[in-house]
């Protein structure tokens, strides 16, 4: 109950400050305040001087016009916590203190600044503090006959354009603070007398203004470092360029036409001035002759030839150095040599066995998934390549659209979903592998068809939750420029990357004990005749272990990134990302499928559908029919024969792998027979 009452209390005096009080300079009633010249003299006579008038907590909805007529002797003004939905008349104040300071903060209902606001407050240079307001917009030639030293504007949350004449007709600001605004981009004129830009945490802001518009800007503090290394970037290029003064002409301008020694510095002794008045000169006299000892070197114009370094933070960090995305030149090339290879090559494997009549086995079934799974690595990588080009040169200019929007999102998506798809199917066609020759006598316990459905079921949706656990805020794709997770700042996101390695290291593992157990069971001293079966295995081994030795290196060195012990720059990963994580990709195509001869069987066979290579595909139509009727032969000597004869059923295997080989069948059949 006490509690209460101190609550109740402490509400109740906290309420009665916040009670408007009327300033002695104006006269206030409930649907008026009137701040004029005659109430201003009336309290300069009681109290001397009044130069500050503050207006707090108004109750009303607007402010009259000419509310503050003729208050030469304000030197600073406030409206803050107020109710007030339009923007007060502040024209008619003529206020004539040398540095005028405005402070209209905390006016949620404020929507917008209007044209020609300010513009009859004051000649004076102006302080003007507009933050935490509910504005929206600001109006073209809002700031018209000012003389902005400070413009304050941070903490309007809602704030998304400022016009791009909003400063047409004023001098200045020489400091502007935009921070905390939902602002786009800034206007690209009127810009050209700011020293000092303040946009922290104005995440919206993804573009520069044209940077000739920023040409006086010394120093910058921004969201994004990337717009550091623009700025430093073009601060560094550019030549010089003369101060623009207010009245649009320059100093440095007037004075560029006197001669200057070979270090560019103005030179006392070569000066010269003409006297026409003189009769005994027939020459221009040196200065030391007219003017004696006179000293002429002029400190000020020291400015125009040594323009003091851009200062701006925060600067380019490990993640975001100020280069391109592909960063080196035969980088540039080879990321369009893989792409296209890995585009062509599985596009080609996937029309080949879509439009083939063979018959859907399931090692088919397995390499249409890991041809689908490549191709979106191509497609990922060239994503990067079309923006690499588009932006070369200019990245950081461009790099906080690319990495916050949308394409970088869809690439980095596309970039994990295939690279785990691509994975888990070479595990699974590695099982597949296993268990086709461990049960070969057994063709009851073969995988068929529905099983191997549902295991590529289950790994579509295994990688698809992987992949779009970066698009709900766990890690990030738009931490880098090659728009991968490599965001572990949360222990969350940290936890991701390294489940993603985990899940790489996991399926390498499980390749290398079914390759174990393969060999063990096609080396068997009791069991002959799986010399085919050997082959085909020991090559399949080459391939998958090749596969995992190109992904070694980025293995590791993402492992250690992922511990925040990074052994390598990013500038350099992208070497291993561009030439190691993508290459089998390129490869897997032609090594897997197209260097065989089953598909060389099926495009053939395709093609001559056309009008093309008939007599191969005729060829191998032959040996396709003599091998079934052949397989037939034997299942029946087989079911004839006595249950001595335990020889393993090689063929059956074979047929069912891409890779066979028809003769290989039929001379092992003969044999048999």
């Amino acid at each position: 109950m006490r509690i209460s009452l101190w609550i109740l209390t402490f509400a109740m005096r906290y309420c009665c400050c916040l009670n408007f009080e009327c300033p002695e300079i104006c006269r206030c009633s409930i649907k008026s305040i009137n701040c004029n010249a005659v109430t201003e003299a009336m309290a300069l006579k009681q109290h001397g001087t009044y130069s500050r008038l503050v207006l707090n907590y108004i109750r009303l909805k607007s402010i009259p016009n000419l509310s503050f007529d003729g208050l030469r002797c304000v030197k600073r003004m406030s409206i803050s916590n107020t109710g007030i939905a339009a923007f007060p008349d502040l024209t008619s104040i003529f206020s004539l203190e040398a540095y005028f300071i405005l402070d209209i903060c905390d006016n949620l209902h404020l929507q917008s600044i209007p044209s020609n606001a300010f513009i009859g407050m004051t000649r004076e240079d102006t302080a003007m503090n507009l933050y935490n307001n509910g504005f929206r917009e600001i109006q073209n030639y809002a700031f018209n006959g000012t003389s902005l030293d400070k413009l304050v504007l941070k903490n309007n949350r809602n704030l998304q354009i400022i016009h791009k004449d909003a400063f047409s007709g004023a001098w200045g600001p020489a400091v502007l603070d935009v921070s905390s605004t939902a602002l786009e981009t800034l206007p690209s004129r009127g810009l050209q007398s700011v020293h000092m830009l303040l946009a922290r945490s104005a995440f919206s802001l993804k573009r520069l203004p044209p940077l000739k518009s920023l040409e006086n800007l010394r120093e910058a503090h921004l969201t994004y470092p990337s717009h550091c290394c623009t700025l430093l970037t073009w601060d560094t290029r550019r030549e010089y360029s003369p101060s623009v003064q207010r009245n649009g002409s320059s100093y440095c301008e007037e004075h560029s036409s006197l001669p200057r020694n070979t270090d560019g510095i103005f030179s006392r002794e070569s000066t010269t001035v003409n006297v026409p008045f003189s009769t005994n000169t027939l020459r221009p006299l040196p200065v030391e002759a007219i003017f004696g000892s006179v000293d002429f070197e002029y400190p000020e114009l020291e400015i125009c030839q040594s323009r003091p370094a851009l200062q701006c933070s925060p600067e380019a960090d490990a993640f975001n150095p100020c280069e391109d995305i592909a960063g080196f030149g035969f980088l540039r090339v080879a990321i369009w040599f893989i792409n296209i290879l890995a585009i062509v090559g599985n596009l080609t494997v996937l029309l080949v066995f879509f439009a083939s009549r063979c018959k859907l086995t399931v090692p088919r079934f397995l390499m249409c998934h890991l041809a689908f799974a490549d191709f979106c690595i191509g497609v990922y990588l060239l994503m990067i390549a079309t923006v690499d080009l588009r932006t070369r040169g200019y990245y950081s200019q461009h790099a906080i659209e690319w990495q916050t929007g949308a394409g970088c999102g869809v690439a980095g998506f596309l970039s994990v979903f295939g690279g785990e798809l691509s994975v888990y199917t070479l595990c699974a066609i590695t099982i597949e592998r296993w268990h086709t020759i461990t049960h070969a006598l057994r063709p009851e316990r073969r995988l068929g068809l529905a099983h191997a459905a549902a295991i590529m079921a289950v790994g579509w949706l295994l990688c698809l939750v992987l992949a779009l656990l970066p698009l709900v805020g766990v890690s990030s794709y738009s931490k880098v420029s090659m728009c991968l997770p490599m965001d572990i700042e949360t222990p969350l996101a940290q936890a991701y990357v390294i489940l993603l390695l985990l899940f790489n290291v996991g399926a390498f593992l499980v390749i290398c004990g079914c390759y174990v157990r393969i060999y063990a069971a096609v080396q068997h001293p009791e069991v002959p005749g799986r010399t085919a079966d050997a082959k085909i295995a020991k090559r399949m081994a080459v391939l998958i272990f090749t596969d995992f030795l190109c992904m070694a290196p980025i293995s590791f060195f993402a492992i250690s990134a992922a511990f925040k012990v990074p052994l390598i720059t990013v500038t350099n990963s992208k070497i291993l990302l561009v030439l190691f994580f993508p290459i089998n990709s390129c490869a897997n195509p032609f090594l897997y499928v197209i260097f065989t001869k089953a598909f060389r069987k099926d495009a053939c066979i395709l093609l001559s559908s056309i009008g093309c290579c008939k007599n191969k595909a005729h060829m191998y139509r032959t040996k396709t029919y003599c091998s079934e009727h052949a397989r037939k032969g034997k299942s029946t000597s087989i079911s004839k024969s006595t249950s001595v004869s335990k020889a393993p059923r090689t063929v059956t295997w074979l047929s069912s792998f891409p890779h066979q080989k028809p003769q290989m069948q039929i001379e092992g059949v003969q044999k048999d027979t």
